[in-house]
């Protein structure tokens, strides 16, 4: 039975929900690229996928704009699959639970993948329409956005005519974004050997943080469950003979994560259970604000061998040193965070801790600054680190004819002009540009709140007006 059937705009809504039905996290695009292709071969639409599982769909210009300059709508098709403790869903299978609150839609313990699940349905809606004048459509839907832009780093814009772009891809109505930091994951690998170890084996987590989207909230001052867990155990190896089973933390680099845990074995149990407690007593006072439900758990017991000594002390060591948060701010840019890294993913494998990082920047020194700082780290403790989807940023363009349109249209249906921004956060927009010069490119989209946690919501009234801008910019390109 359907949720949102009934909402307006009709089509819309009914592809979102179509999505959502769609299992279609990062590293998982196959089923929903092969849909999009089943909906252009249905409609007799020109359409292209690669092999990255990237899809160009093509319309042509409605009569009147044949001579119009082509324009691509652009989004991504997979989301970042996150959900609550106790959700049982398995995203990789299975679609969301859909609910609708009135204005409000979100699904049930997860993520609703509105970023960007909302474009893609926008663009659909777009190429469906029989009532719609718009030039030559060109719609772009890429592969694995959330993990480094790999889908659009490797697209070829061949088929494509379009210099314009709309990039359905920013989550506050009313702000066009112009301009986005350029990025990295960075995996900080640290080898370590194993012995025996006599002790009592605990098991530490912290559990309870709010987390959020590392470019948009890294400046909110959320704690990184992934960086406590260090601070956690560096205390502890002061009170206790202390050796690191595992260290696990985060799903995506991407995300601020809301839960750690180690597995430790140590000497003197009691005096690790009495610094944990202080230390979570002292979380709670520095995150009161930010993070009202952070918990810091011991259980007895663990599974698995212990590492030695030196593999031990340099990890805690990685975990205490690394850099994480807010690094610099811009100069240029009131507000704007404009280098950042963010501790997303920690885990332990056999014979090596790996932690990931997401390094943002709008300055490409800067960027690399970072890489080099966390290579040298890396390399100061017998490591090494891997480099991987590195994107360039977005620069802000003075001439921009789409820009100018947009902000007319916006002006004539709200009664106010929009915001015109920079972000922290990437965007595909530049590597867009890079690959097609010329390009006029801009972000916009709908209101959606608290995206990659299982908090994630949308307005449905914002959809709605997000549509009829949309449509009128596609009207007004005669």
């Amino acid at each position: 039975m359907s949720v949102l059937g009934h909402l307006e705009p009709q089509k819309v809504f009914h592809f979102f929900e179509e999505i959502c039905a769609i299992p279609h996290g990062s590293r998982h695009n196959t089923q929903i690229s092969n849909w999009l292709v089943k909906f252009a071969e249905d409609r007799g639409l020109e359409h292209y996928q690669d092999a990255a599982e990237n899809v160009i769909i093509i319309k042509p210009a409605t009569p009147g704009y044949e001579k119009a300059e082509a324009v691509m709508i652009q989004g991504h098709m997979d989301m970042v699959c996150e959900k609550d403790a106790d959700c049982t869903k398995d995203m990789l299978t299975e679609g969301l639970d859909l609910m609708l609150d009135g204005d409000t839609v979100y699904a049930k313990g997860t993520t609703l993948g509105g970023d960007d699940g909302i474009a893609v349905a926008m663009a659909l809606a777009a190429l469906d329409a029989d009532n719609l004048e718009h030039p030559r459509l060109e719609v772009v839907v890429t592969t694995d956005e959330e993990i480094g832009m790999d889908g659009a780093m490797v697209l070829d814009p061949a088929p494509l005519q379009a210099r314009r772009m709309l990039n359905i891809d920013s989550e506050v109505e009313g702000v066009f974004t112009v301009s986005c930091a350029g990025g990295a994951t960075v995996k900080n690998i640290i080898p370590v050997k194993r012995e025996d170890f006599t002790g009592e084996t605990l098991t530490i987590s912290v559990s309870g943080l709010i987390g959020g989207h590392s470019g948009v909230e890294i400046h909110k001052g959320r704690a990184n469950a992934d960086m406590l867990l260090g601070r956690i155990l560096c205390a502890a190896a002061k009170v206790s003979e202390l050796r690191i089973v595992s260290v696990s933390g985060g799903l995506k680099d991407n995300a601020i994560p809301t839960a750690a845990q180690a597995v430790v074995t140590v000497a003197d149990a009691a005096a690790v259970k009495d610094v944990c407690a202080k230390m979570g007593e002292a979380f709670r006072g520095e995150f009161t604000t930010t993070d009202a439900g952070l918990k810091v758990d011991v259980m007895e017991g663990g599974e698995g061998a212990a590492m030695d000594a030196d593999s031990t002390k340099r990890v805690i060591c990685l975990l205490t040193c690394a850099p994480n948060g807010v690094q610099v701010m811009s100069n240029d840019i009131e507000g704007l965070v404009q280098t950042s890294l963010n501790l997303g993913i920690l885990c332990t494998e056999d014979e090596r801790v790996v932690a990931s990082f997401s390094v943002r920047s709008s300055v490409e020194s800067q960027k690399v600054m970072l890489i080099d700082r966390l290579e040298s780290l890396s390399a100061q403790l017998g490591g090494t680190i891997e480099t991987l989807g590195d994107y360039p940023g977005w620069a802000y363009r003075q001439d921009s004819p789409l820009r100018d349109l947009m902000v007319k249209v916006f002006t004539e249906q709200y009664g106010h002009a929009p915001e015109i921004e920079a972000i922290h956060a990437g965007l595909e927009c530049g590597l867009f540009a890079g690959k097609m010069p010329g390009l006029d490119c801009i972000s916009f989209g709908p209101d959606l709140k608290e995206i990659h946690t299982p908090r994630e919501k949308m307005s449905v009234a914002s959809v709605q007006r997000t549509w009829n801008m949309l449509t009128e910019v596609l009207r007004q390109m005669k």
